[in-house]
Parts: structure tokens; sequence; C-alpha cells
């Protein structure tokens, strides 16, 4: 099926039809019988070529029993435009883009993606993404559980048979930014170091004397898949762009191909990695040790 001119929001629809076609045990083909449908037609709603009417997908998700939460999230995407769907306001609970960005990571061929700010989100150990959760407006309990779970959820993909090409571009202020405690840092910056050394998966720093921090503003990923058109996502406070024209996507690749100038090739990330790695194991080892001199720096 050629699906190059298919949209972000149909494909992931589709996808999410499928899933819980699948997870109901019926294949397309009964479930067409079931509802007095052809077979082509459940092929080009989980295909994502074709728009698919609110009480399609409301009639398709009933005889598949997918909870009421779903039904409403997934009738909520279903009546989107292509253009809403590219500005997706967070929500309160585990909000709408993150099931998109899970969609769109699951399928993508290759990811090339900067952070200047936090470690890559596909990269971050748990106790990681917890102190990051504590920070800010978030929820407790099992909100936060919820959350935390959807997060660790999209590393998946980096355990599968192939997973996709990975190319991450962190600036030294991510990495040097204390998140919880230096013990904390010391094992996220050896997970990155050991990440880095990966089939189809590389790490790259940026020193904050070679580039400073602000230059290409906020964090972004570019994403391409072998089957559709490119996309860029970028996230602010309030919402998340997801962009698949020509010319915003040509700009990230420059961005991304500007970023490599300037990185540390991938030998030297190791390297400075496992350092700072020490210099974090040095601080806390200093903190539990009161006799110990003090060292100006990461304390």
């Amino acid at each position: 099926m050629n699906t190059q001119g298919s949209s972000v929001r149909a494909r992931e629809l589709g996808s999410e039809l499928k899933r819980w076609r699948e997870k109901s045990g019926l294949t397309a083909q009964r479930l067409a019988l079931s509802l007095g449908w052809s077979p082509s037609k459940v092929c080009r709603m989980e295909g994502g070529s074709r728009s698919s009417p609110d009480i399609d997908v409301a009639v398709y998700l009933a005889r598949c029993d997918a909870p009421r939460r779903e039904r409403d999230r997934l009738l909520r995407l279903a009546r989107q435009s292509d253009a809403e769907y590219r500005l997706q306001d967070h929500g309160e609970k585990l909000p709408d883009e993150l099931y998109s960005l899970i969609e769109l990571e699951t399928t993508a061929d290759v990811i090339a993606s900067y952070e200047p700010l936090v470690v890559p989100g596909l990269l971050q150990t748990e106790a990681y993404v917890r102190e990051l959760l504590r920070w800010g407006k978030h929820p407790t309990g099992d909100e936060f559980e919820i959350r935390v779970r959807a997060r660790l959820a999209r590393q998946r993909i980096l355990h599968r048979q192939r997973p996709p090409r990975l190319g991450f571009f962190v600036h030294e202020c991510a990495l040097r930014s204390m998140v919880g405690s230096a013990r904390l840092m010391n094992e996220q910056l050896l997970h990155l170091a050991l990440a880095s050394s990966w089939p189809r998966c590389e790490v790259r720093v940026i020193e904050s004397a070679t580039m400073p921090v602000g230059v290409f503003g906020g964090s972004f990923r570019l994403m391409r898949f072998s089957e559709h058109r490119p996309v860029a996502y970028a996230k602010t406070l309030t919402a998340s762009l997801f962009l698949e024209e020509a010319e915003k996507i040509r700009r990230y690749a420059e961005v991304l191909n500007e970023l490599a100038v300037h990185a540390l090739n991938g030998g030297q990330s190791r390297e400075w990695l496992a350092s700072l790695a020490s210099e974090y194991d040095r601080v806390e080892t200093d903190r539990d040790d009161p006799a110990a001199p003090f060292r100006p720096g990461l304390a």
C-alpha cells in the first residue's frame, strides 16, 4: 500500500484501531463480516489511507471491546483535522501527544534528535524519569506511575531485534544539570556511555565551549520512515508540534548537519561521558566522607 500521502494523524488512528482489533482476537475478515463491512474498508481504516468517520471508529472500537477511556481518546483523534493534530495541547493525565510520539517512534526507521536541557527520553534511566516528573505540576499516585511507565515504554524500541537507527545530539548543559543526586547522575551518565556503544545507536556530546546552548532553540527530533514522509517533533511548555511540510523538514535536517559539525565524535563522546560520570561519582563519595577535601565544580 502506498501511504506516502497519508497523514500522521490517520496513520496513528489506523495503528490504534488495528491494535485493539488484534487485542480482541478478531481477524480483519471476521470484524468486517460482523459489522457488515467489506474487508477492504477495514484495511483502509487500519492503513491510514482514508479519513474514518466518527461513527465508523466508534462502531469498530465497540466491536473490539475497547474501554470507554480509549474510545473517547481515539474519537478525539478521529475528529481532529490534520492541522489540529500537528499542534497538540498537553493533557492533564497521560497527554495524547505522548501516544502520538510513541506511535511515530515505534514505526520510524531513523530517529535523530537534539536535547539541550535534559537527557534524551529514549535513554533516560527510570530514576532520572521519576526525578524529572517530580518537578513542576505533575500528578501523584497512580497517574504519576502511568506517566513513568509510558515514558519507559518508549524505550522498548531500543531492544527490538532490529531497532531504528538512532542519533542523539546532547548539549553539555543537559548533562551537567543536576537531576536528583550525584549518584543518580553518575548512573545516568554511565548508561549514556553504554548506550553509545550499542549497534545502530550514536550519542554525541556538544560542549558548551564549542556551541552556546540556545543557538538552535529547544529540543526536537526528526523521524524518517520507509513508507511515509519524514516527521519532525518539537515540544513547548504547553503544546507539541508534529511537522510534515517539506520546507520545515529540510530546515531541521540542516540543523542536524550543523550540530554534527560542532559535536564530539562517537568515541570522544563516550570518553567525555565516562569522565563526567566519574566526576559525579567523586562528588557522591565526598558527601559520604566528611573527612574528604573540598573539590569545587559539581559539588
